[in-house]
């Protein structure tokens, strides 16, 4: 459908317009459909993002920086997301003995357990927005929009 048609704008409007309110719209309906698989769970998408980059720690502790330069968000707060996450018992923090004004942050086997049960859900949900496309069209999207954010 084209983005006209979905906020029902019969302005004229340029091509660069609509790319922007494709891509913003797109966010959108992909975000909504994420958030409903993680829902259940109690979990927020930038919480997953914190969990998975914990997980790609392999066992190694991450500090606040790197979670925050690896953030998809960049504009989380980090700090809140982890103290919820340990709330929830999926993160553990400790001072770091190197430097004290460091804090060590590790993902809990009840952690790695819920994203193990996440991961196919999470495949499926990728793999429906890439459906309607070959493979060739969504690495030519992919190009695409890394080029497209590239000024």
């Amino acid at each position: 459908m084209r983005i006209e048609d979905i906020i029902k704008s019969n302005v004229t409007m340029s091509d660069a317009k609509k790319v922007i309110l494709n891509l913003l719209y797109s966010q959108n309906v992909i975000a909504d459909k994420f958030n409903e698989l993680l829902k259940p769970h109690d979990l927020s998408s930038e919480q997953y993002n914190v969990l998975r980059i914990l997980r790609g720690q392999k066992n190694a502790p991450a500090n606040m920086g790197i979670i925050q330069e690896r953030m998809i968000a960049k504009n989380s707060n980090t700090t809140r997301l982890i103290d919820k996450l340990l709330l929830k018992e999926l993160v553990t923090r400790k001072v770091c003995p190197a430097n004290r004004r460091k804090m060590e942050i590790l993902i809990t086997a009840k952690g790695l357990n819920l994203l193990e049960e996440l991961d196919p859900k999470v495949t499926s949900h990728e793999e429906l927005f890439a459906s309607n496309l070959t493979q060739e069209e969504v690495k030519t999207l992919n190009a695409l929009l890394e080029k497209y954010r590239t000024f």
